[in-house]
């Protein structure tokens, strides 16, 4: 597809790269010739000038695009330009709305605006978080066929009874899991098969129903506690997001920010959390406010070098779950080595919302994927796909397909019930079916079928 992204600030990038990987046409606009000399060295176009403006936009090929997306700075600029693109006869719009003011009333004012998307990054991040402190054994959790499957990331403890296990003797333990993905130091990613054997300090990513996902950790070797204690380091948006959710959920929330004005603005939206004025990186103060107690610490300013800091201390002194919030992408072999619990990237789930999107779209213009995830840092995908009636796969057991290496079938969803795929087993039209795997590029189910050696 044809799609210019107006804005190239650090999602305007993010989403650059992943949209060039899906083999699209991007246009990229912004008036500063700098963030554009950055972007110059991937494969797209560049168009110098203000993207709310008609003819940059006409200039950039908004008219005959499939899709804008608008990812400057200011919300009123991002929903200003998704106007006018609309307006040239640009196809689908995307604006990023980050403003909790604009929230409540973005719903109402979408239509009229003609955006087919409103993404909020902080809000689609505390979401994500909020997962994780339900959940708290997990470094991280994507869900697929409406919350009735799950894919689960954890590390494997050192004196885990999996330690040496083969995964063909999972069975023993009556697991109803399939393991998909392991990440073993800082730079192996494995896509395993039966014969593969677990090591303590693995970071596995396993299928699974909810409940069985919540009885498989123990037999990992791993304690699970709810979280009732959440402390919040730093007031952003990420924070009110996060603490709004918590709170609903019954967790007692306390928020440490410097800010007197954030602070003033937090107790007033969220009466019933703890908002202290402070700094979080003073450790007394965060001895004084009890976090050797708490369930869960998030480290969620502004800053990285304080957010790595404070959820190192917070691991000194604490058994809590751990969260840390990173903005740069780079030094990222450095952040794998550090025990910072689960770390979130806000830029990379905005993108991988948008790339979710365009799947969609997509999906409406022939192709079937609906739910792609990226996971084990970017090196591979988690995808949904329905089966149709002309899918090659149908009807075949799974022992039988000739299957692309680096590539596993997790799940097959079939009219709500969750199947944990055998070599037995078939995919039938209808189905739902998650694949993991370390090849790009796939936009159909018959995709996952490798070509060679099926006409071998």
């Amino acid at each position: 597809m044809k799609i210019v992204i107006i804005g190239a600030g650090k999602i305007g990038v993010t989403l650059t790269d992943q949209l060039l990987r899906e083999g699209h046409e991007i246009t990229v606009v912004d008036e500063r010739q700098e963030a554009l000399d950055i972007i110059s060295t991937l494969d797209v176009m560049t168009v110098l000038g203000n993207g709310i403006a008609q003819e940059t936009q006409v200039e950039a090929g908004v008219p005959e695009a499939d899709l804008a997306i608008a990812v400057m700075s200011t919300d009123e600029a991002n929903l200003l330009a998704c106007l006018i693109a609309k307006k040239l006869g640009v196809g689908n719009t995307i604006a990023r709305v980050r403003n909790p003011e604009y929230s409540s009333g973005m719903r109402l004012v979408k239509d009229d605006l003609g955006l087919s998307m409103a993404l909020n990054p902080e809000l689609a991040s505390a979401s994500e978080i909020a997962r994780i402190m339900r959940a708290p054994s997990a470094i991280k959790i994507d869900t697929f066929s409406r919350g009735r499957v799950e894919l689960h990331k954890v590390c494997l403890p050192e004196d885990s009874p999996l330690d040496g296990m083969k995964l063909m003797e999972l069975g023993k333990i009556q697991s109803g899991v399939l393991i998909c993905a392991v990440e073993r130091g800082d730079h192996e990613v494995y896509i395993p098969s039966g014969t593969f054997a677990l090591k303590g300090g693995d970071r596995i990513s396993f299928v699974a129903k909810p409940k069985i996902a919540s009885k498989f950790f123990p037999k990992l070797g791993i304690k699970t506690n709810p979280v009732k204690r959440i402390l919040l380091l730093g007031g952003g948006r990420i924070s009110y997001y996060l603490a709004k959710q918590m709170l609903d959920f019954g967790a007692s929330v306390k928020i440490i920010e410097v800010n007197a004005e954030v602070c003033d603005f937090l107790a007033e939206q969220l009466p019933e959390a703890t908002v202290i004025c402070g700094d979080a990186t003073n450790e007394h103060l965060l001895a004084e406010e009890g976090i050797d107690k708490m369930d869960a610490v998030a480290s969620l300013t502004g800053i990285d070098e304080e957010n790595v800091l404070m959820s190192l201390y917070a691991k000194s002194v604490t058994d809590a779950k751990i969260i840390t919030k990173i903005n740069r992408t780079t030094f990222s072999h450095i952040i794998k080595s550090m025990d910072l619990g689960s770390v979130f990237h806000p830029r990379y789930i905005a993108a991988d919302h948008i790339v979710r999107f365009v799947r969609a779209m997509q999906n409406s213009l022939g192709s079937n994927v609906e739910t792609p995830y990226k996971i084990v840092g970017n090196k591979a995908e988690a995808l949904e796909f329905r089966a149709t009636a002309k899918s090659a796969v149908c009807g075949v057991p799974l022992m039988e397909l000739s299957l692309l290496p680096n590539l596993l079938i997790g799940a097959i969803n079939r009219g709500g019930k969750i199947l944990t795929p055998g070599g037995r087993d078939t995919i039938e039209p209808g189905d739902t079916v998650i694949v993991v795997t370390t090849v790009t590029g796939l936009n159909d189910l018959d995709d996952i079928l490798d070509k060679r050696r099926a006409k071998a």
